[in-house]
């Protein structure tokens, strides 16, 4: 497999917080309900409660990516076969229970 230079170019993903998916601003809130006499109230949906939590926590390690990338871009980074089919075993059998549910 050959790897080109892209990832030494490519930057880094960001780490700044961004507004919740599904998170509805003042203008939508009230554009959508102004009968309701609540304008200037915003109300999130328990996904967008759930999501806003998350996002104030870092998802990923950005050391560990950042050596990841690096070892890719070197030619160095090893894959391993085996925990990369137990993995997708898994995640068959986690779609699979998923299904007959």
């Amino acid at each position: 497999m050959k790897i080109n230079d892209t990832v030494k170019t490519t930057p880094a993903l960001p780490t700044t917080n961004t507004p919740a998916a599904g998170a509805r601003t003042t203008e939508r809130a009230s554009a959508a309900s102004p009968a309701q006499g609540d304008a200037g109230k915003v109300s999130l949906s328990p996904q967008a409660q759930a999501l806003a939590n998350v996002s104030g926590s870092v998802m990923f390690d950005v050391k560990k990516v950042e050596r990841i990338k690096l070892a890719i871009a070197e030619g160095q980074f090893q894959v391993n076969s085996e925990k990369v089919a137990d993995g997708l075993l898994e995640t068959v059998r986690d779609l699979l229970h998923s299904r007959k549910r």
